[in-house]
């Protein structure tokens, strides 16, 4: 089942690059993006799953009518090793309001002991009006217990964001985007029932940079 919904994933990535390129009259109209990317960890849902390790990550997509698809790698978290995500989604606006659905399927070839672990399934919905956004995971293969649910607010450069995990796990990040390429996080868990996370503030800086095309 993994490798089947891998597969599906995979081909509708592929699918929609194809349709987009053929639906529309000139090949302006869809948008090929790409960028390479490093932060000083792997900071991910309020947690560093790189334990303290820097991360590396780039990312191809291709979009056209807000419909989008690509692929997103990363050097990889303490546990899994070098990740790959597949997605494809499709978002809009309506005046104020903005709203995006997405399907994400996430993968770890050099995982051990097991080949496979990682390769997981989840679906994002986000809901957005002015400046707050809410958005909703949802895991579907090998994630169908887990949630993960976030609400934010961005003005100008600076954003927060209170993150809630289906273990009662909570986090806040307070961020600033000094400009399009360079942006500082600090993280902080608020509320760890188990005691099971580290409760040490988070500060992360990541540097994204766009390859021209």
């Amino acid at each position: 089942m993994k490798m089947i919904n891998k597969k599906v994933l995979a081909s509708a990535v592929a699918a929609t690059a194809i349709a987009l390129s053929a639906a529309v009259p000139t090949a302006s109209a869809a948008e090929v993006s790409a960028s390479v990317g490093a932060a000083n960890m792997y900071y991910w849902r309020g947690l560093d799953l790189g334990n303290g390790d820097p991360a590396i990550s780039g990312d191809l997509s291709v979009s056209a009518g807000g419909f989008y698809g690509g692929i997103w790698g990363s050097s990889g978290d303490a546990s899994g090793g070098q990740e790959y995500d597949l997605f494809v989604g499709y978002g809009g606006e309506a005046g104020s309001f903005t709203y995006d659905v997405s399907l994400w399927n996430y993968n770890y070839p050099s995982a051990t002991p097991t080949p496979d672990l990682g390769d997981l399934t989840e679906a994002v919905v986000s809901l957005g009006f002015g400046p707050v956004a809410v958005t909703y995971y949802h895991g579907i293969e090998d994630l169908e217990d887990y949630w993960y649910t976030t609400i934010g607010a961005t003005f100008d450069k600076f954003s927060v964001t209170y993150g809630l995990h289906e273990d009662d796990l909570a986090h806040v990040d307070l961020s600033y985007a000094f400009n399009d390429n360079l942006s500082f996080t600090i993280g902080q868990v608020v509320d760890d029932v188990d005691g099971a996370y580290d409760d040490d503030a988070k500060f992360i800086f990541s540097l994204s940079l766009p390859i021209e095309f």
